[in-house]
């Protein structure tokens, strides 16, 4: 990427957390050291320079070897392959801290954990694991998930990509939109149908003839992250690219559990950070002669923020104790994830109205935790959608066709 100039941020970053309700008991002393050794990490190496990256759309190539240093990458994926092998609430962890740092660097840390390395070890033959995960835990790779395509987001059955079998290696065409990653990414895990119309997941390689990835520009949001779109042109993928472990569509949606947990976790990351902001702003703020802090309207916002907040980690909390018990469903997942997205960008609309017009500036996070958020809210399972997969089970009925 072409050499930016970053200005480092004068303004230190002193966030402590959010826990009305003494949270912390329900977290082990791992958790806490995990939980303080993440957020340290991010005061130091985003907090400094993310509303320069936004502001300038940059995504720092060098934060993935950081990620990789401090554990941010696979944390749930065993230590032989070079994880953290740490359970679920660990991971959830993590993802709130970073995610309050920025929605986009949550992203690059989630997509490479969740959705590339989590469908290698679960579906990938054992020398798979070892070629490709310490490197990418380590940060030295860094990987992609191709599901989503121009034609088919909500409805990714409907996918066009697809692969032939050629004797000694497969053919894949398609193309693949909205993917995080994809313009540094060194390797794709790419979903698409056989000659049966099964779907599989493939391991592609950057340098592959006619794998191309170009970058999508212009974003409003997730500034700070890379997004491009993936196109395969007659690919010759090798045989033992073939991910052998499942196929189905079932895979890949597996893999987005994983990381729809995660979110679930990361938004209240999100939340904390508007709340904490427009809790500070209005103690500093004066207007008719005392803090804004003192009016009735704005202690009603600060009131509501810091309530669904707790609700929102509790709710957290539970679903993370049903992952690691095995316990956890699709429906779980999409109740977390619908119901936390929608909270975080509540609040930060909240926030940036006691911010006042400063609420739209750089100073603060405000704006930028929007406009991350509206990509939050739709990508891995839209708002609506999530909230059909619940209606579902509650009545048994499929209200997507």
């Amino acid at each position: 990427m072409e050499s930016i100039e970053i200005r480092k941020s004068l303004k230190q970053d002193t966030f402590e957390g959010v826990d009305f309700l003494d949270l912390d008991d329900l977290l082990t002393d791992e958790h806490k050291l995990i939980r303080t050794s993440i957020r340290d990490f991010v005061k130091k190496e985003i907090s400094p320079y993310i509303e320069d990256w936004a502001q300038k759309a940059h995504f720092p190539t060098e934060i993935v070897k950081k990620f990789g240093d401090v554990g941010a990458f696979g944390p749930q994926i065993p230590e032989q392959y070079g994880g953290g092998g740490l359970d679920y609430i660990s991971y959830g962890l993590i993802m709130q801290e970073i995610e309050r740092g920025d929605s986009g660097m949550r992203s690059t840390a989630s997509v490479q954990g969740s959705l590339v390395m989590y469908p290698i070890y679960k579906f990938g033959s054992e020398e798979q694991r070892n070629k490709y995960l310490p490197k990418l835990a380590s940060g030295e790779m860094l990987g992609c998930f191709g599901l989503t395509e121009p034609d088919h987001g909500s409805n990714p059955s409907g996918m066009v990509t697809n692969f032939k079998d050629m004797g000694d290696h497969y053919l894949l065409n398609g193309a693949k939109m909205w993917i995080s990653n994809s313009p540094e990414a060194d390797i794709a895990v790419v979903w698409a149908k056989n000659e049966e119309d099964r779907i599989h997941g493939l391991i592609v390689e950057r340098g592959m003839e006619g794998f191309t990835s170009p970058e999508t520009h212009g974003k409003w949001s997730l500034r700070a992250s890379c997004t491009g779109e993936l196109v395969f042109d007659n690919v010759k993928v090798p045989k033992e690219n073939l991910l052998p472990g499942k196929s189905g569509l079932g895979a890949p949606l597996m893999c987005l559990d994983s990381a729809r947990f995660g979110i679930a976790w990361g938004a209240i990351g999100a939340a904390m950070d508007c709340y904490e902001s427009a809790r500070k702003y209005a103690a500093e703020r004066i207007q008719f002669g005392k803090p804004i802090a003192g009016f009735q309207l704005v202690q009603k916002k600060l009131s509501e923020m810091l309530t669904e907040i707790t609700k929102a980690q509790l709710l957290a909390w539970k679903v993370g104790k049903m992952m690691n018990a095995g316990k956890a469903k699709t429906v779980h997942i999409s109740m977390a994830k619908r119901n936390n997205v929608e909270m975080a960008l509540n609040i930060a609309r909240e926030a940036r109205q006691i911010h006042g017009g400063m609420g739209i500036t750089g100073e603060y996070p405000i704006m930028r935790h929007m406009m991350n958020l509206e990509s939050v809210i739709t990508y891995e399972g839209t708002h609506d959608i999530h909230l059909l997969i619940l209606g579902q089970e509650i009545t048994g009925i499929p209200a997507f066709v």
